[in-house]
């Protein structure tokens, strides 16, 4: 959902275009590690409903890896914006 505020936000900021890209791709990548994280999460359902030890590290890695990108856009959004 915050990117449906980010993305526009990033033509209307005015900082140098490669700046810009930074932003929007920084954006596109939680995006897409969110899709493929998904995209586990249903083949593991899909496999299975009942508790195993795997699925669940398969399912936190997946999440983690959400997390960490997520850390990542920040960063990159609050380097570009205050520097």
């Amino acid at each position: 959902m915050l990117c449906l505020i980010l993305y526009p936000f990033v033509f209307f900021v005015n900082v140098t275009s490669v700046e810009k890209a930074l932003l929007f791709s920084s954006l596109t990548l939680v995006v897409i590690v969110e899709l493929i994280n998904s995209a586990i999460e249903s083949i593991i359902d899909r496999i299975g409903l009942e508790h195993n030890e795997l699925s669940g590290r398969a399912k936190d890695m997946g999440a983690a890896a959400v997390m960490m990108t997520i850390f990542m856009m920040m960063g990159v959004w609050l380097c570009v914006l205050l520097y």
